[in-house]
């Protein structure tokens, strides 16, 4: 039962920490109008992999821990963020030639929701508590 609670919670932090490391490589990319290449392709899978897998675990976590009511902000904030990121780097593949700006904007964004998704249910980001 609290096998998925503790995965939960420790993966928050390769979620924040994958997703800070990406926002400063896209923000150094696009200041120094470096070209998109496969360390940018890594770097945004992994964040966005991380938070989807992030999301799936969270379900786990539903099911076996039960609901409260602030879970409703924090999901929403949490499938928002997954959207923000996953949107953005799937436009920018299709783009020709594909760029850092729109990576950087999606991952901004999905960051700062994350972060307010961690807030609905925690006072603070690197606060834990047994429920």
């Amino acid at each position: 039962m609290t096998f998925f609670f503790h995965l939960h919670s420790g993966l928050r932090y390769l979620v924040l920490l994958s997703g800070v490391i990406a926002l400063a490589f896209f923000a150094f990319a696009v200041a120094t109008k470096r070209p998109f290449d496969k360390v940018g392709r890594i770097l945004g899978a992994s964040y966005s992999g991380f938070l989807q897998l992030q999301v799936l675990v969270g379900i786990g976590v539903l099911v076996t821990r039960g609901y409260y009511p602030a879970l409703i902000g924090h999901m929403v904030m949490m499938i928002l963020a997954v959207g923000a990121i996953q949107g953005p780097l799937s436009a920018n593949r299709r783009r020709t030639p594909p760029g850092y700006v729109l990576p950087l904007v999606g991952t901004l964004v999905s960051l700062a929701l994350v972060v307010g998704g961690i807030l609905a249910i925690r006072p603070g980001l690197f606060v834990s508590s047994a429920f």
